[in-house]
């Protein structure tokens, strides 16, 4: 009778169905070799532990990663309460772009800040309303001849927002130095956030 080829998928299944087949089993722990890449071939208990160690390595990273996160995160949220308070206090537009910019400034080292009315005539700022910031928000780089329309000199990267319909065609717009700080791929929660408030301010002026 001719042997039937092995499943080994059918082994597969069987030892996840039985994870204690080993312990019935254990002079097979130190039979089974596996290859390696650096040290030839190791037992499976061997192997096995070299995995655990990968594993605690990689729960590390993502632990420290996301205690990174947390932290960036609570020193966004209290820049923003801070903020909050301090443009509340504005009693006219004058002052309330000099807190905004000031404040971005110092915490971000970002290089602009911008509150721009969009004026009918002004064509290339019109323009940057309708086809940078078309959905709402544009991250990433500018052309020379936008950037110096909306910041007065070449930047690197920009964040822009346009505020409601209700305040007009307004665009608050930062500059970073890096070319690579501001990119499509970014989060707008926070400038959803100033933006928001902006919007909640700006009729009162």
């Amino acid at each position: 009778m001719e042997d039937l080829p092995i499943d080994e998928l059918m082994i597969r299944e069987y030892l996840l169905d039985n994870p204690d087949f080993f312990n019935r089993y254990p002079e097979l722990l130190l039979a089974m070799r596996l290859s390696h890449h650096e040290r030839g071939s190791v037992s499976l208990v061997e192997r096995r532990q070299e995995m655990l160690r990968e594993r605690v390595t990689q729960l590390e990273e993502e632990i420290t990663s996301l205690m990174k996160i947390a932290t960036e995160n609570e020193k966004i949220f209290r820049f923003n309460s801070d903020l909050s308070m301090q443009i509340l206090k504005c009693e006219d537009l004058g002052q309330l772009r000099q807190v905004l910019s000031g404040k971005l400034k110092a915490e971000f080292g970002f290089t602009h800040v911008r509150l721009i009315t969009v004026h009918d005539i002004d064509s290339e700022l019109a323009k940057i309303w309708r086809q940078r910031i078309q959905q709402g928000y544009y991250f990433g780089r500018l052309t020379q001849s936008e950037s110096k329309r909306l910041f007065g000199t070449e930047v690197g990267s920009v964040a822009l927002t346009k505020l409601s319909d209700e305040n007009g065609q307004v665009i608050f717009g930062v500059a970073s130095a890096d070319a690579a700080h501001f990119h499509p791929d970014m989060d707008h929660l926070f400038f959803q956030q100033i933006r928001d408030l902006l919007d909640h301010m700006l009729p009162k002026f």
